[in-house]
Parts: C-alpha cells; structure tokens; sequence
C-alpha cells in the first residue's frame, strides 16, 4: 500500500532533524542524504498504523544505517587517497540541525567531526544522539538494542575519547578540538567570522610570511583534503612556520592555477560547521572551502576541502543563497 499523505508528512517533517543526526554519524552530507532515503523507503514499506511514535522509529531505523555505513566507510577510507575531512557545511545549512546549545554546535563543529573518527561507531552512535540531540540513556538503549548500563558506559568512553584528542591538540600532538565559533548571537557569531576570514585572507595574500605567523598559533596545523581528484599534500603542515609558508604559496597568483581551477576563484567570508571559513567560488562553482579553527591565540588549523565530490552540496546551497560580495575578487 502507498503510503498516505499524512505518512509522508510526517517524514517530512522529521527529515530536518534525521539528516542533521545522519551528518554527524557519519561526517558526509551525500552519505547522509542516502541514509535518509533509505529510511523513507522503508518507512513507506512499514505497517505505520501500528508504530506509535513515529520519531523514535525514524531514528532507530536511521541510527542502524548509519552503523552499518560507518562500518563500510571505516574500510574505504583505508584506501583514501591523502587526507579525509568532512563535507563542510556552509551557513543556513538545514542539515547542520539545532544550534540552540553549546553541545549542539560543537558536535557539527568541523574539529569535533574529526574527533568523532577516531570512535568505534557504536560510541559515534551514543555520543551524537546523547551530546546533540539529548537522548536519554533509556532511549539510546532502545534505539541500538543494547543496555541503559551500556549506553551509559560507552559515552563516558566517547566522551573521554573526544576530551584526550583536544587534549592532544592543545599540545599540538593532533589535529582536533579547539573552540567552537559561536558568540552570543547568531549575528555577534557571523561579525567575529567575518573579522577573522578578513585578517586571514589580508595576511594569506600579502606576499608575506610575517603576517600569517603573526596570526597563527605555535603549533598550528594545515591540512587538505583533494580526495585525488586535486593536489593536496598527502600529510599535514605542522608549526606557525610550515603553515604560513604553505598558505603564502597556496594564495599566490599563478597561470597555472588557473587553469587547474578553470578560472581566477573569488574569495567570500562566511562560516562552515558554525566555524570562520573562506569560500573559493569560480563562476557560481565553489572549488574549495577552507575551515579555520580559531583559538584565544589565534588561528589553529586551516582545513582546506578541494575534492569536488564534497563540494557538489556546499554549490548547491551557495547558488541558492546570498553570501554578499567577496572580500577578495579574482584572487588567483
């Protein structure tokens, strides 16, 4: 039987919040869209007269998806060429979900993806659902067929997890942590962004070394991910100086870049996963987007997304929207 029209309403309506749990679980927008069609088709399949709360079903049904795909993904990304970081999402995002609470941005926060890598999927699991979307234990446990005891122990375990890899980060061991740009307002949060793509694309583009390493910290990091569709350095950038040398090559006007990118890029200030970012636009295209992790003492990671396969949704929602002018036209 097709299913009703109030059936299909009610997924519409919690489709906002399963692809904002489905991001998290598994840090990848496309792999979340297909988490939540799957959910869709068998919901549509489902005798939904008997199932009385249709939210918990929804997420029990996604959650057990997303394990499984967590569990494949693990394998594929053992043959990632170079580095692996998450699609970025950019601001007015829907699928970034609820900001209303610290905990709610920090866990979309591009760091804390990261973090979330390095947890078993089962913890990935219990973190995200008890830490952004607050779940009781109780309701975790119905949801993964496992204990409240369970629940309760695997998310102290995560939660300890995610605390020792921004442990590692502050001593410039990692890459990860960091605080999570948000500010008082949504519009306080916008301005300090701002402010700071300006001040790091004024020093990117000077010419100079001084001025980025003025502006990063010690230890600061430099990572890309080009999934082997664009040059990317297989490993990080470590230390103010490594880093600021990078970006001073990375921002340097050359024919050759050009090319490679079909055109010079405007550069545009907004925010990415509730964090300052920089949005490299050619023609209506976004070719990268460059995630920056800042601290008190400035900037400690510069995250750069450039695999066109992970920048396909941030084009999407970019052409849809209004993100001003750029701060710095035909960069390249």
């Amino acid at each position: 039987m097709p299913p009703t029209l109030s059936d299909v309403d009610r997924f519409e309506t919690a489709r906002p919040r399963l692809q904002a749990v489905a991001y998290r679980m598994l840090g990848s927008a496309s792999e979340a869209e297909d988490a939540v069609q799957e959910t869709y088709l068998r919901w549509q399949a489902a005798d939904t007269g008997h199932i009385e709360v249709p939210e918990a079903w929804l997420t029990k049904v996604l959650t057990n998806l997303c394990l499984n795909q967590l569990t494949s993904a693990r394998a594929r990304r053992e043959t990632y060429v170079g580095q692996w970081l998450p699609e970025p999402l950019l601001e007015g995002d829907p699928m970034l979900g609820p900001a209303e609470t610290a905990e709610q941005r920090e866990s979309v926060s591009y760091a804390v993806l990261i973090l979330l890598e390095r947890l078993s999927p089962n913890e990935r699991a219990v973190y995200v659902l008890r830490e952004a979307f607050a779940h009781s234990h109780r309701e975790i446990a119905e949801i993964l067929n496992i204990s409240e005891a369970s629940s309760q122990q695997i998310f102290h375990r995560a939660k300890k997890h995610v605390a020792l890899g921004r442990a590692e980060a502050a001593f410039g061991e990692g890459a990860g942590g960091g605080e999570v740009l948000s500010g008082d307002t949504q519009e306080t949060g916008r301005a300090a962004a701002r402010r700071i793509v300006e001040e790091f694309l004024a020093a990117a583009t000077s010419g100079e070394t001084q001025p980025l390493i003025r502006l990063l910290t010690s230890d600061a990091i430099a990572v890309g991910d080009g999934g082997g569709k664009v040059p990317a350095r297989s490993s990080a950038f470590e230390g103010a100086v490594a880093v600021a040398k990078f970006i001073r090559g990375l921002f340097k006007p050359a024919p050759a870049k050009r090319d490679l990118l079909g055109g010079s890029p405007d550069l545009y200030a907004t925010t990415a996963n509730g964090g300052p970012a920089v949005v490299a636009v050619v023609d209506g295209r976004v070719i990268g987007v460059i995630c920056l992790e800042w601290t008190g003492d400035g900037v400690a990671a510069v995250r750069s997304q450039v695999n066109p396969d992970k920048l396909e949704r941030a084009t999407r929602h970019w052409t849809a929207g209004d993100f001003g002018s750029p701060v710095v036209a035909q960069a390249l």
